[in-house]
């Protein structure tokens, strides 16, 4: 290369969805979070990224940068066929591979970045990122370039792209419905009442009606909430979370009724108060129905019980020294039903009557009667139609 390729840059805000999104950062980096859709294809795994870390600042950058360049090449065979969907032959990426390495090694500016928006959305195309939009994603792409990809750099890479999330969601406002102030049909229940199945259930039926927040964290919100599950990060609950919301269909939507955090995860400020002045629909359930439904949310998989008895001793601390043992002695003894009633009566009912105490329903279903995801799409139907018939007043009740 005797001269700096030139390639497009892509803006995180433009986001082609239909381009294949690569992230050439570690697994480390890329499992904390990443674009929605990008496949891992990291340039180097986590402990090769600690070695060259470690030679940058201990050694010197020149030693950093050789032993990048041997490790790379090392991986570029699988780094290549993740990237592409295809084997490249090694006579094909290997001189392309070291003419770009000499470049490097003398100073030149290989790659120039120009801003570009991507035709029909990115299709055909390949956008790579990395933490900056530097090295790692612009030499890949000089070489993908070579190699006669159609491949672009997400400009400013990951770093980007988080900017443009949280910025995104802080600027998020409500979609007009109906003249309210908010547009989503708030489930709201007592634990156990299958608020999360009948949301799921809901958009089986009705895709782009639901905004499925546990879901999204991998999180039940609640201090047993993660059991059985693989929580996220707090940047990849927003990435996702902004994902859906752009994915949804007309309002209004339906969500649970949460805190202002699901698990250890944070809902966005206009997101909560939205929620906050949402339509509620409470769901009612007799105390068996949601001890079985706990049953099959914990104990379901016989490889959540350690993970349940490990959590238990906290309840046990909040309910009082004299319950120190009790709750992981039933769980120990197979009295799992005995278990749940407890956990009803004895925590979650009464956080349940605290926190719920000011949400004030418009419509009551019974968890009980006959398929309740129909009876909940029929009560948003008429809520729908008397918003388009009449004042805001009319949809109520």
């Amino acid at each position: 290369m005797t001269r700096a390729l030139v390639l497009p840059a892509v803006a995180a805000a433009e986001r082609p969805r239909r381009a294949r999104w690569v992230d050439l950062r570690s697994p480390a980096e890329y499992a904390r979070d990443h674009v929605p859709g990008a496949v891992s294809a990291p340039l180097l795994d986590d402990a090769q990224r600690a070695l060259v870390g470690t030679l940058y600042h201990r050694v010197s950058p020149e030693a950093a940068y050789e032993t990048g360049l041997a490790e790379v090449e090392g991986r570029l065979a699988g780094l290549l066929a993740a990237v592409t969907g295809r084997a490249v032959p090694e006579d094909a990426w290997r001189p392309r591979f070291r003419e770009l390495a000499v470049a490097l090694r003398r100073g030149a500016a290989a790659v120039e970045l120009e801003p570009t928006v991507l035709p029909k959305q990115g299709e055909g195309w390949t956008v790579v990122a990395c933490w900056r939009g530097g090295l790692r994603s612009r030499s890949v792409a000089a070489l993908l370039h070579l190699l006669g990809e159609r491949v672009a750099v997400l400009a400013g890479g990951y770093k980007a792209w988080r900017r443009h999330v949280l910025e995104r969601l802080a600027a998020w406002e409500p979609p007009a419905w109906g003249g309210r102030p908010s547009p989503f049909l708030v489930v709201s229940g007592p634990t156990g009442t299958g608020k999360t199945r009948v949301l799921r259930e809901l958009e089986r039926r009705a895709p782009g009606t639901v905004l499925d927040l546990e879901g999204l964290a991998g999180h039940r919100s609640s201090i047993l909430g993660a059991v059985g599950l693989e929580p996220v990060s707090q940047p990849a609950f927003e990435s996702a979370l902004l994902e859906r919301l752009d994915a949804l269909g007309p309002p209004p939507w339906f969500v649970e009724a949460e805190s202002r955090k699901v698990g250890d995860r944070i809902l966005p400020e206009p997101l909560w108060r939205a929620m906050r002045s949402g339509v509620v629909a409470a769901l009612e359930a007799e105390p068996a129905t949601r001890v079985a439904v706990l049953l099959d949310d914990y104990l379901g998989r016989e490889s959540n019980r350690d993970q349940l008895a490990e959590r238990l001793p906290f309840l046990e601390r909040r309910l009082g020294a004299r319950w120190a043992g009790r709750l992981v002695g039933l769980l120990r003894a197979g009295r799992e039903a005995e278990l749940a009633e407890l956990l009803l009566e004895r925590y979650y009912d009464p956080l349940y009557r605290h926190s719920g105490a000011d949400l004030r329903p418009s419509a009551t279903f019974r968890v009980e009667e006959d398929d309740l995801a129909g009876r909940l799409l029929a009560w948003r139907e008429g809520l729908v139609a008397a918003a388009a018939s009449g004042p805001p007043s009319a949809a109520i009740g």
